[in-house]
């Protein structure tokens, strides 16, 4: 149970508790009405004096609803590191090993807002990392912008060494050229300022996070400095996928 669906079912208990005690105090619908009732059966003033104090006081759908998702986001959280664990392992296999603290694994949702009203954007909901370098940057792409914006634009896996596109690209006028030549996705999408921004992340990966009628819904990113061909193998890949699949099926408020 969603805590607001909690919240209002908790309210509206009170509430109808509350009219039915005020309907009685006042003889609603009439006065024989509540005698007969009453007569028929007496507990139920007390039942509406109980509901009140207790709903009124404990609100206990809202509590009950609260241990379940706690225990619910410890769960998925499990999930979550239980993979991410895994796709370290691969990623020492790198030469030289990426640094357990380097590699960092990120959830984006698609969210709208006034800016992006109809398609949309793509939010960080949960970033996992071992270490407290590199800093995370804020990043809020549109469809086709960054690896993540490719994921959703063609709803598929991407990897992109960035790291050898990065020693490629040196200037802007490689960079334009290259745009020019192959288009937008050969750069990601970016412009020459962004991609300066972004170029130190040498190896990114995304996998998208399809709901029930296999719509994109979100995805799954992992980066890190360098390692993109060691990592850019099938036990790694099914780590990302079967976490996305996992995340599917669940709440990104567990996250």
């Amino acid at each position: 149970m969603r805590p607001l669906t909690a919240k209002l079912l908790d309210r509206s208990i009170l509430l109808a508790a509350t009219i039915g005690m005020v309907a009685r105090q006042y003889h609603i619908p009439s006065k024989e009405f509540w005698s007969e009732r009453l007569e028929q059966r007496p507990y139920i003033l007390v039942v509406l004096i109980c509901v009140i104090g207790v709903f009124g006081a404990f609100t206990p759908l809202q509590a009950y609803s609260g241990r379940k998702r706690v225990e619910r986001r410890s769960v998925v959280r499990q999930q979550v590191l239980t993979h991410f664990g895994k796709m370290l392992a691969v990623a020492k296999n790198s030469n030289p090993p990426i640094e357990a603290g380097d590699l960092g694994l990120h959830i984006w949702l698609i969210r709208r807002s006034f800016r992006h009203p109809l398609r949309g954007y793509l939010q960080r909901v949960a970033t996992y990392r071992l270490g407290s370098t590199p800093t995370t940057r804020s990043f809020a792409p549109t469809r086709g912008m960054g690896v993540v914006g490719l994921c959703w634009k063609h709803n598929e896996e991407v990897s992109i060494d960035v790291q050898k596109l990065a020693s490629r690209l040196t200037d802007q006028q490689s960079f334009e050229a290259c745009r020019a030549n192959e288009g937008p996705d050969a750069v990601m999408g970016f412009t020459w300022p962004e991609f300066k921004r972004v170029s130190h992340r040498g190896a990114v990966f995304a996998s998208p996070i399809r709901g029930g009628s296999g719509d994109f819904i979100g995805c799954i990113s992992v980066d890190a400095r360098h390692g993109h061909d060691s990592m850019n193998v099938d036990d790694f890949w099914h780590e990302v996928n079967s976490l996305c699949s996992h995340l599917g099926h669940d709440d990104f408020d567990n996250l």
